[in-house]
Formats: C-alpha cells, structure tokens, sequence
C-alpha cells in the first residue's frame, strides 16, 4: 500500500491554495512513504507541473536501506513523530529551517472494509511550521 496519491493531492492542493511554491520552504517532509512511496510522490507531483527537490521522508531519515532491512521504510507514526519533533524541530529552533511543510500519511482501517475486501483509502494531513 502506498500513501502516495493522498500526498501528492494533498500537498498540490495546498500550494494551490496558497499561492506558494516548493521553493517557499526549506523542506517538505512527508512520513512515512520510505524509498518507493517518495519516488511515486515525486512522479505524481510532476504530472502536475509540481518539482519537490526539497522533499524528503521521515522514514527515510531514520533509516539506512543499505546496511538495515528495512524494504521500502518504517512505522509511518513512529518515524513522522521522531523526525519531527527530535530533528526538524531542533533545527527551527537553532534557525537552519524556517519554513517547513509535514505532510503525514495513514491509512483509514476499517475492518468491515477489509474483510469484504474493499480497498483501503489512504489519507494525508499538511501542516505548514514557521518558525519566523
């Protein structure tokens, strides 16, 4: 399952609304797509004319596909709390980042919904952080 399209909406949506680029920030965070989710992020995004290269993915962050087994990322929960509130807001704080959108992603379970083998609809929610 991939959190992807829900992101990807969700993040076009709110530059959209806002009349704001990606260059507006210094990073757009999203938790937890891992190494596949984010390259599909970054596929989606630019069919709509949207380029993230300052995006990257808690999990991600936290992990190290090369020496760790860990497939294509972590918890979504777990690696979005720990980046966001040990790394992303330690450097606001100190000034290194201003401006940041935290794109987090989840699934909405139901277990009827599952059992009846309906698909599952994923979601994002954006916060923007200013740290001026």
């Amino acid at each position: 399952m991939t959190f992807s399209p829900a992101a990807a909406d969700t993040i076009a949506a709110f530059l959209g609304d806002s009349g704001t680029a990606p260059s507006d920030y210094d990073l757009i965070l999203t938790g937890d797509l891992g190494f596949t989710g984010s390259n599909l992020l970054l596929q989606l995004l630019k069919k709509k004319g949207i380029d993230l290269p300052n995006h990257n993915d808690c999990g991600m962050m936290i992990f190290d596909r090369k020496r760790q087994d860990v497939h294509a990322g972590g918890s979504g929960c777990g690696c979005s709390a720990s980046v966001l509130n040990s790394y992303v807001l330690q450097k606001m704080t100190s000034g290194e980042l201003k401006n940041v959108l935290f794109c987090a992603t989840g699934a909405l379970m139901s277990p009827t919904a599952c059992m009846q083998g309906e698909s599952i609809p994923s979601i994002a929610h954006l916060v923007h952080l200013s740290a001026e």
